[in-house]
């Protein structure tokens, strides 16, 4: 056989194999409920799987989280994750059904089995981790800083620059003027009792930067540019998982294995379309190859 014939037949040969992947894909497909009804008994894997519809505890009223758009329907980023584990149930993201809670109740929800999930902006830490099991992250939060796009000093390296005469609003709290300080040492804190006041003084001009989320510094800056500016500048890394009751490895796995595929994996649809419409922000290249997960 020569190099042509033998190249020719290696061809033939990964088309086929590509032809026979898509029927395996197929099939995979129409039995992945089938296979995960083999949960353990137990499982709130296959009572979900029975019941035919999610339930996930959120919230309305914290954009882009989780509200009620123009025409009165619940969106956000934590809706889309929830959307996203109905899409893996049962091929259908609209088989979810969204219940409406404090965040004070985001734990008991889930531990009194009320709701299947929570998802509604949980920031992971090891002492909730004692109470509930979290998912993989699915969101990096952070603090950043908003600046208005016609200041002189808009971006962080001009207020950084300006030292002791940059101001800066924050929510109030014990460690505010601490973290404000991680990234503007020098900077004069403005303590404020809610977030809407945080922004109203900068709209206002009392203050040169607003000490935000990095998602809400996203949110409003890729909404109102006009409004605001991203002075480009996020610290203080804040994890955000979904809460599950503990001791149930089979509903845990299946929720990390799907939000693995929806952020990383070949199913990345909603979770790039949420990315971009939340954030104003394309999500970083998936390359194939070593796995950067």
């Amino acid at each position: 056989m020569n190099d042509t014939s033998g190249r020719r037949d290696f061809l033939k040969l990964g088309m086929a194999g590509l032809a026979t992947a898509g029927v395996v894909g197929a099939a995979v497909t129409v039995d992945a409920q089938k296979a995960a009804a083999q949960a353990a008994s137990d499982s709130l894997l296959r009572t979900v799987l029975d019941r035919g519809k999610l339930i996930v505890g959120t919230g309305s009223t914290n954009a882009p989280w989780h509200f009620e758009n123009d025409a009165g329907e619940l969106v956000g980023m934590d809706i889309t994750m929830g959307r996203i584990l109905a899409k893996g149930l049962f091929d259908d993201a609209t088989k979810v059904e969204f219940v409406m809670q404090d965040p004070a109740q985001r734990i008991p929800n889930v531990t009194t089995n009320k709701v299947d999930i929570t998802i509604q902006f949980m920031t992971m830490s090891a002492q909730r981790s004692q109470l509930i099991n979290f998912s993989r992250p699915y969101y990096v939060e952070g603090v950043a800083l908003l600046t208005l796009p016609t200041a002189e000093n808009k971006t962080f390296d001009k207020l950084l620059a300006a030292g002791s005469a940059t101001r800066v609003s924050i929510l109030q709290n014990v460690d505010a003027e601490a973290s404000v300080h991680m990234a503007l040492p020098q900077s004069q804190v403005m303590q404020i009792d809610t977030q809407a006041n945080v922004l109203q003084a900068l709209e206002s001009k009392r203050v040169d930067a607003a000490a935000v989320d990095l998602s809400t510094v996203r949110w409003l800056a890729s909404r109102n540019p006009d409004r605001y500016f991203d002075a480009g500048k996020s610290w203080f890394s804040m994890l955000y998982g979904a809460a599950l009751r503990q001791g149930d490895l089979d509903w845990l796995t299946f929720v990390n294995q799907t939000f693995t595929i929806a952020m990383f994996g070949h199913e990345t649809a909603l979770y790039d379309a949420a990315f971009k419409d939340y954030f104003g922000q394309e999500p970083p290249a998936r390359h194939p190859g070593f796995p950067v997960i």
